[in-house]
């Protein structure tokens, strides 16, 4: 194989290795527990084009990964507040935040 060949064909495996990762963001989710993990992972791995979801209690930061052409962010901001979660840009409905156990009800900004 020619190096020019093989030049070609490292530059179209990283190409797809890029464009197969997706987009990743990194926004505020609030909540308390263990339990609050599990519920706000699960909310967003629910949805199609999700690949990878974190949630990290102490920062309450969530890193997320997925594929734009499948799932929309703001999509992935209501499935969690749609579980009880506010989120940075979307806050969860009262009653879903009122079905959150006691321990994952964490303190709520102000409107």
């Amino acid at each position: 194989m020619s190096k020019k060949a093989f030049f070609s064909v490292v530059f179209i495996f990283a190409a797809l290795i890029a464009f197969a990762g997706g987009d990743k963001e990194e926004f505020k989710v609030y909540g308390n527990c263990g339990m609050c993990e599990s519920r706000i992972e699960k909310a967003a791995n629910g949805l199609e084009g999700v690949k990878t979801v974190d949630w990290d209690k102490e920062t309450k930061m969530m890193e997320v990964e997925f594929d734009p052409s499948e799932v929309k962010l703001k999509d992935i901001h209501q499935a969690i507040a749609d579980a009880g979660h506010d989120t940075e840009d979307i806050r969860a409905e009262d009653a879903d935040y009122a079905n959150l156990p006691g321990c994952c009800q964490y303190e709520r900004a102000e409107e």
